[in-house]
Parts: C-alpha cells; structure tokens; sequence
C-alpha cells in the first residue's frame, strides 16, 4: 500500500510519460546511433533493430542505474522539498511531460536531438517554476557538471574516431596490401572493443560482488576477456574470413566459422553454378560516385563546359582492386529527388477485416513496419537539408571493398558496444525522475541513497525497444550519408570513438548526450578526407540548433505546467 494514495494519478500519469520519454529515447536516440551502421550497409535494417534490442535493454538493466541517480538527485536540491515531498513528486511528473512532449515532436519532424538535454531541461525548469533560481543545484557536481560534459564530450568523441580512422586509413587501407593489412588489425580491434565493453560491465556492475573489484581485479578481467575474443577471432573468423575474401568461395555460410583452422584444409573453390550471383562480398560504395566518376557523369548531362578535362574513360579510374561490375552500381545515381518516402509497403490480402489472411497481413504490418523500410535509399532523398550529396560523397577516399568487408565485422562489434553503452547512460533520461515519483509515493519521504528498483530498469529498457522498433527508422533516414560518406572502415571509428566516451562518462555519472557523441564522431572521422566540404555542414548545423533549443524548449513546457498547477487551487497554499 502506497504512503500517499492520494497521489495515485500521479504515479499513473508519470507511468505513460516515462514510457512515452523511453519510446523516444528508442525512436530518437538509439536511432541516431545505429544510422552509421545502416548507411555504411555493414547491417540491414532489420539486424541493427535486434543487435539494439538486446543491448539496449541489457545495458539499461545490468548498468543503468548509477546515472539515473545524477539525473534523480544531482539537478535539483531535493532537500528543499522536504516540508512537501509531494511537490518534487509533482515537479518529476511535470519535466516528464514536458520532455516527452518535446521529443515527440522532434521525433515526428525527423530532428535528431538529445534526449539527455530535454529532460534536463524539464527538471530545471521545474525546479525553477517550484522555488526560483536556487531550487537548482548549479554546482559542478550538479547541473554545471554536465553542461561541461555536454560541451566537451562532442570534440572527445571526435577526437578519439579521428585518431581511430587514421590509424585505419594510414595502417591498412593505404598499404600496399590492404586485405593482408587488415586480416593483422581485426584481432587488435576485436581486442579493443571487447576489453572496453568487458570494462564498462565491471566498472558499473549492479552486484556488489563487482563494485568490490580492485583496480588490479578489474584490469586482469578486462584485459582477460579482450585477449580471449582475440583468441576465439584469430583461430575460428579469421580463416573463415580468408577464404570469404582471398578464395571467393561462395559455398561459405556464417556457421563454418565454428570449423575454425578446418577450413584451411578445405578444397580448391569448386566453379560457380550458373544462377549464382558473382562476388560474395557486397559493394559498400554502390551508390557512391567518385570525383571523376561525378565529373564524368555531370560533363555527360551537359553539366560543365570543360568536358575534355573529364573524359568518359575516367569512369573506370575506381582502384584496381575493383571490377567492373563492381563498378556498375556504383554509377547509379545516389541521390533520389523525389519528397516522398520509399515505400514498403505490401499489397493487402483481399477481404473483410476478419479474414485470417488479412488478421496476419496487419498484425505483421505493425510488428515489422518500423523496419521493413529501405532506409539506405531514404537517406539519398533530396531536402533542403541535403545540398549537393553526389558532390559531398565524392570528396571521400574509396578504399578496397574487401578491406572494407573486414571492417563491416569489427563495426558490427562496436554497435553493439555503443548500444550497450547507450543503454546504461540514457535510460536515466526516462526512470529517473520516474524513480522519484515511485518512491515518494511509496515512502511519502525524500530519500537520497535509494537503489533504482530492477523493475523500473526493465520497464525504461523495454519502452526503448519498443520505440526503435516501431518509429527509429524515421531519424535514421534522416541522417547517415546525409552528413559524410559512410563506408564499415568509416562506420567503425565513428562508433568506437563514440563508444569510449560514453564509457568514460558513465564511469564518471555523467549523462552525456549520445547525439553529440556520435555526431562529433562522425564530423572528426570525415574531416580526416582532408577536406572541410567532406562534411554537409547544413545538416550538422541542423543538429546543433535542435540541440540548442532543446533545453529551453522543454524547460518552458514543463516549468509553465508546473507553475499553472503549483498555483491552482488544490495546490496552492492559503486556497
């Protein structure tokens, strides 16, 4: 029995706005990260949706819960509300609405923003409506803490996936031999990303049996565990993959990794049976024009007067390491200037509602409609945030695509290292001020060290699934190759640069902004093509103002429905 029933409502309102802000996080956030793996084609729609399902939700449980401390008793000084509980009560319900509120619209209009500002913002202008300027705690260990982390954590996550990249670009897939290369760097990355996913766990375990680790423990696990992935990929992937990539043998499926160093012994590759597509590994630049590929195609449609300088035959300047009908996709046009979105869609079964066939054909319409979507193709349409794609994509170096398939693996890893991540850091933004609201009507009291209950970590993990599922292609259309030209090699840095700085801010309690972690990423990995025009800088300005408005936005909407209920008759005091 709840110590304050009175206040039922407010539970029950609080429960459809945390659930709605967690839906957005999913629909929003974890879209916006998973877009890089999309568009570099390293996964299909369908497989980022469960790699995201599964970490998300295990990062949210197994290590979310610290953040949402910061979130529930960093922001505001809760120790003003101990004469009334019942109006921080109120306060979390009201920065809830108004954040959820905001992010459904952002959400709807394709604005990829940060949900770790909007509730930040909702709680300050809460905090604000109910006791002024001082109701707020602006300390370093409170908002200003993370208005730094905000401000900073764009550049360190930049930083880091242009260091990466670089390593990448000058180490393997500008050598001489860039497959070799890489087969030598798979396992060094494998190791990286294992180890940083093995730290996080450990630092931020929910057992105490972790907490209580030493830093000689928790060292000796975490390089225990990257070494034994390294281990496991050296002896069983990598002779999968040599025969994948230097054999072409296309009898190869996912499962005969298992046979590990027995697939060396395999036979000579036998001929390919008429019917059977050539090539096993995709083109990841399909769709993607070189510089002189682009100039030849613009001098053809009467595009520039200097066709001479651009001949026909510069079409096949592609490296040499592609064919020809690698290349034929590739002079496919990239950009679709139709507004409309590519549909889907399958044709309805003919009959009444209740026909079984027409039943099924809905019911799996609203289970897989939020992923039976050609996001690819979608982030080719041209808007008025586009500009000149062809020519942007143009501007990015064109490795070697087997070099590039060895990378679709490692970015595969590294997704779901940064989902993991996200998870653990931005389910806060939802069940933190919802575990307030739970506890003061359960307890009718302020509590400063209270464990987030497991059921809430479920509950804001699943509504984050649910959200990615049904509405997350709608941002990831949005964004991808409409900022940078997105290859696995690109794709990787971006999302590892990524991936070490929310751990590193999830170690230190910080909500850092997942948005401004993988946009800063992906600005830093392609401005190292050298080029500032590498970048569509119309649509990362597009980003930041949504970050920008973000706060206020949602701290206007939740401090002026805070402060028309605080002055209501039921609320107000002497009424």
């Amino acid at each position: 029995m709840p110590a304050l029933p009175q206040f039922n409502y407010i539970f029950a309102l609080g429960t459809i706005f945390s659930f709605l802000d967690a839906w957005n996080i999913g629909a929003n956030d974890v879209a916006n990260s998973f877009a890089t793996s999309v568009a570099s084609r390293s996964l299909t729609l369908r497989q980022a949706m469960l790699i995201a399902s599964v970490m998300e939700f295990a990062g949210a449980v197994a290590v979310g819960a610290r953040v949402t401390d910061t979130i529930r008793t960093k922001v505001v000084s809760t120790k003003l509300f101990e004469a009334d509980p019942s109006v921080l009560m109120l306060g979390m319900l009201c920065a809830i609405i108004g954040s959820s509120i905001y992010l459904t619209i952002a959400t709807r209009f394709s604005m990829p923003v940060s949900t770790t500002h909007s509730i930040m913002g909702g709680v300050i202008g809460v905090g604000i409506a109910a006791i002024g300027t001082e109701g707020i705690n602006w300390s370093f260990k409170g908002v200003s803490q993370v208005f730094a982390a905000w401000a900073i954590a764009p550049g360190i996550a930049g930083g880091f996936g242009a260091i990466i990249f670089l390593a990448t670009k000058y180490g393997v897939m500008r050598r001489s031999n860039p497959v070799k290369k890489a087969f030598i760097a798979v396992p060094i990355y494998f190791f990286i990303t294992s180890a940083l996913l093995a730290l996080l766990i450990v630092w931020k375990g929910a057992s105490a049996r972790i907490d209580d680790l030493t830093d000689a423990e928790t060292t000796g696990i975490t390089v225990g565990v990257g070494a034994a992935v390294a281990l496991l990929v050296t002896v069983f992937f990598l002779p999968y993959l040599y025969r994948k990539v230097n054999l072409d043998d296309w009898e190869l499926k996912p499962w005969h990794i298992l046979q590990g160093p027995l697939l060396l012994k395999r036979g000579p590759v036998p001929p390919r049976p008429e019917g059977v597509a050539k090539g096993c590994i995709k083109d990841y630049y399909a769709g993607h024009l070189t510089k002189n590929e682009l100039d030849a195609k613009r001098a053809a449609e009467g595009r520039t007067d200097d066709i001479e300088k651009h001949p026909q035959a510069n079409i096949n300047s592609r490296d040499n390491n592609r064919s020809s009908s690698d290349i034929a996709p590739a002079r496919q046009l990239s950009v679709s200037h139709s507004k409309d979105p590519v549909s889907t869609k399958k044709t309805t079964p003919p009959g009444p509602w209740y026909n079984p066939a027409v039943t099924l054909f809905w019911m799996k319409y609203a289970v897989f409609h939020g992923v039976d979507q050609d996001v690819v193709a979608q982030q080719g349409q041209k808007d008025f945030l586009s500009g000149d794609l062809e020519n942007m994509h143009a501007t990015g170096e064109h490795f070697d695509n087997k070099a590039e398939y060895t990378y679709s693996f490692l970015q595969i890893l590294t997704a779901a290292t940064s989902s993991f991540g996200h998870g653990a850091n931005d389910v806060s933004n939802a069940i933190g001020p919802y575990t307030t609201i739970y506890f003061i009507w359960q307890t009718g009291e302020l509590g400063t060290k209270v464990p987030v209950p497991t059921w809430i970590l479920v509950f804001g993990g699943a509504a984050i699934v649910i959200g990615l599922w049904t509405y997350g292609y709608n941002i990831m259309r949005a964004l991808g190759n409409k900022i940078t030209l997105h290859s696995p090699s690109r794709g990787f840095s971006m999302e590892l640069g990524s991936a070490i700085t929310i751990i590193m801010a999830t170690n230190l309690a910080l909500p850092v902004s997942t948005t401004q972690c993988i946009c800063g990423a992906t600005v830093g990995v392609g401005l190292c093509n050298g080029t500032w025009r590498t970048i569509n800088w119309r649509m990362v300005a597009w980003i930041y103002m949504g970050w920008v408005i973000t706060l206020p936005c949602a701290g206007i909407l939740s401090g002026c429905l805070m402060g028309i209920i605080l002055n209501a008759p039921h609320w107000g005091t002497g009424v």
